[in-house]
């Protein structure tokens, strides 16, 4: 499997980073992994394009992780491509299908397959298999943990979340957590965490992860990325980076 970072980036725009998105590739099975602002851009900078995007799995229902989900159903339509299955929480038909009917020109010019996961479940979606997770955030996201018979790693992405003991044990024994970071310990957040809030769940438990890189990044962050580093591991120990759009890592 190959992971790109589409977008790294969150609900206020830094100017460098797309909102959030993850392409996962294994072989000629592709699956987007969230669809915000600038996505569509980024896809169209890989090799697969968004032409080559056939499934999508949505976290939650926030607008920065679906607000290309239409600006990708036309350009895809406008290539050719006509199918798409979309997966997510509860209610993730609903809003697709209210998000089209504002569009009268875009009715039935696409063929949908819905999934709709459960926390705490286990599912098959195109080749992927993926294990579902609540996390702690305003509304229903569910961390997903997928793997794929071409590769024994596996990827956990934690989606929106607060840090909390359960989703990194959720993660226990995966080659790469993508994991939520959205702001520097300066500001008291909640619905996400900070380093050092992150970095005190990490340790707390006795999960073994390969690989973690942050994301969700808000403006708040720029130019303290090396404190923010600094910051986690004065309490994990573990390989922690930045993750950047555009960034290509092999599992």
């Amino acid at each position: 499997m190959e992971l790109t970072f589409i977008g790294t980036g969150s609900a206020m725009p830094t100017g460098t980073r797309f909102q959030t998105g993850l392409l996962l590739e294994a072989g000629e099975e592709t699956l987007l992994i969230d669809c915000g602002s600038g996505v569509l851009h980024g896809l169209a900078r890989t090799d697969s394009g968004y032409e080559g995007v056939d499934t999508l799995l949505l976290t939650h229902h926030h607008l920065d992780h679906v607000s290309d989900l239409l600006v990708l159903l036309k350009a895809r339509w406008l290539a050719g491509e006509t199918e798409l299955t979309i997966a997510g929480p509860d209610g993730t038909e609903q809003l697709v299908r209210e998000l089209l009917a504002v569009h009268e020109y875009m009715q039935d010019r696409i063929t949908f397959t819905f999934y709709e996961f459960e926390p705490m479940d286990e599912y098959e979606l195109d080749g992927f298999s993926i294990q579902t997770h609540l996390t702690r955030h305003s509304m229903p996201c569910l961390a997903y943990r997928i793997t794929h018979p071409s590769s024994e790693n596996s990827l956990v992405f934690s989606g929106d979340t607060e840090a909390f003991e359960e989703l990194i044990t959720f993660a226990d024994g995966a080659s790469i957590l993508v994991h939520d970071c959205s702001f520097p310990d300066s500001l008291d957040v909640s619905n996400h965490p900070t380093p050092s809030q992150l970095g005190r769940v990490l340790a707390q438990t006795d999960a073994t992860i390969g690989d973690l890189y942050l994301t969700h990044l808000y403006p708040h962050t720029e130019g303290r990325h090396e404190e923010m580093l600094s910051s986690l591991s004065t309490h994990y120990d573990g390989e922690v980076s930045i993750a950047a759009d555009g960034q290509t890592i092999s599992l």
